[in-house]
């Protein structure tokens, strides 16, 4: 009988492989985490410190620097730190090396509400809670209730996306019968929009309003510039 050392040699080599994949794959699971590195997709933002994130993944799992890679529960601490109210989405790993890597993807606010309770409504039109660590620079909603915030949401997305809308508007007040008073930054006079509705119409007569005062230098004359009425922008001046 002929020995097949071809199909030897092979069965050997990949007794060997599996050996040393599993040797690898043990030392590696059993290996201790080194460090944590948590990183923001903003860092401009930063509404949640890195302290808080770390207690988050601390939270059952004691100190994670440290512990056996094998003993990570990652996809727990990954939905604890999901669990904070201003985290929009996060995901949790770890490297060959060691590190327990977080990626975090913070929800971004488009306004301030203010009232008996103020918040912040995100880019997603939901309510967002105010950070003890950073305030956002946006516009200052007052008088609207929790059924007005899709309109709101509407509103000021149309300003953000808008160049020039987005620099110039700093507020919005909300009054009586849906009525809608945009603030200027830095000049005098309110802006009626009236009703949240053909806010392109409605805006970009305004613009075309702007521009022409701003060349005839009367900007600081007006108390009110008016949008409400068709194809017609009505101003008093103070």
């Amino acid at each position: 009988m002929r020995l097949n050392w071809n199909y030897i040699r092979f069965s050997g080599l990949l007794l060997v492989t599996v050996l040393l994949y599993a040797f690898a794959s043990h030392r590696n699971s059993a290996r201790l985490v080194e460090n944590v590195a948590i990183q923001f997709k903003d860092e401009s933002k930063p509404f949640v410190t890195r302290n808080t994130v770390d207690k988050l993944l601390i939270q059952s799992e004691g100190n994670v620097t440290g512990m056996p890679k094998e003993k990570l529960a990652l996809n727990e601490m990954e939905l604890r730190v999901k669990s904070h109210p201003i985290v929009k989405n996060a995901d949790v790993y770890v490297t060959v090396a060691g590190t327990v890597g977080v990626a975090i993807e913070q929800r971004m606010p488009i306004a301030r509400v203010y009232g008996n309770t103020s918040f912040y409504i995100d880019q997603d039109g939901k309510e967002m809670p105010l950070s003890e660590n950073f305030s956002a620079r946006v516009p200052i909603v007052n008088g609207i209730g929790k059924q007005d915030i899709p309109t709101i949401t509407q509103l000021i997305l149309y300003i953000k996306n808008d160049d020039f809308l987005n620099k110039h508007i700093i507020g919005v007040n909300k009054q009586k019968d849906n009525q809608y008073i945009l603030i200027p930054r830095k000049l005098n006079y309110e802006i009626v929009l009236g009703e949240v509705t053909s806010l392109a119409h409605k805006l970009t007569n305004y613009k075309a309003f702007y521009q022409k005062a701003q060349k005839d230098k009367t900007l600081d004359t007006y108390r009110y510039i008016n949008l409400k009425y068709a194809n017609q922008v009505v101003c008093k001046k103070r």
